[in-house]
């Protein structure tokens, strides 16, 4: 499971210190789909980058599955199971799609067919982008289904996604909500996803609200969703699917 105990994360921003995130307590048992949301500028980003390692915390500590991670780099966490997907993925000059799959299944030749299943769980048509290069000439939407089809690979015990969302056509949208239903009920992996996306939040089992730095609801989605509708707070920072 992953445990987080007493999380904070400060910056400074020139003039003074600014406090991102305020001793966040958070426990997330194996195989739960976790949601978080709330308002942009809540702190939801960077608990992930804490988790995955991308940020150093100022304070507390990351337990995934009884090993204290605070102070491990990504290479460590990766090795542990640990996978992220960025809003905004990089770009690989000169490596093609099937190659970045493999690299990410562990760096085994991955066949063809294996990275058009892949392509296809995240609404891409495989015969035009398996053999395409990770560059400037893919939108950045395009970018962001080759990295979420990347962590499918690989196959992580914890799988961050950061606004998976983001840039997505509908029809591929709609085609990616399959992929996480269907990788949540036939895996035992723990997935945390960044949304404000209606449609994903409702596949949660459990959702966290980030807002100032600080967790202010979590619990099951059936009891938390309800709510933040039902008060109104889908206006302010939910964006409802199509």
């Amino acid at each position: 499971m992953l445990e987080i105990k007493g999380l904070s994360f400060s910056a400074d921003n020139g003039a003074e210190r600014i406090d991102i995130l305020k001793e966040i307590d958070l426990s997330v048992e194996q195989g739960t789909f976790l949601v978080l949301t709330g308002p942009n500028g809540g702190g939801k980003t960077t608990l992930a980058k804490a988790i995955s390692g991308i940020v150093q915390p100022t304070g507390g500590k990351i337990i995934w599955n009884g090993t204290d991670i605070t102070n491990l780099s990504i290479t460590e966490r990766a090795r542990l199971g640990i996978s992220y997907g960025f809003q905004q993925p990089p770009r690989f000059i000169g490596m093609k799609v099937i190659d970045l799959l493999s690299l990410a299944a562990g760096g085994k030749k991955l066949s063809r067919m294996e990275c058009c299943n892949y392509l296809n769980k995240v609404g891409l048509c495989a015969a035009d982008y398996v053999d395409r290069e990770v560059d400037t000439s893919l939108s950045g939407g395009e970018v962001k289904r080759i990295e979420i089809a990347t962590i499918l690979a690989r196959g992580s015990g914890l799988m961050i996604f950061d606004e998976p969302e983001a840039g997505i056509d509908l029809w591929s949208f709609a085609k990616l909500t399959e992929t996480f239903r269907e990788l949540h009920a036939t895996s035992n992996a723990t997935i945390i996803v960044i949304s404000h996306q209606e449609r994903i939040i409702s596949l949660a089992d459990e959702i966290a609200v980030l807002s100032g730095g600080k967790i202010s609801e979590y619990g099951k989605r059936d009891d938390i969703f309800p709510r933040l509708l039902g008060e109104g707070r889908g206006c302010e920072y939910m964006r409802k699917g199509n």
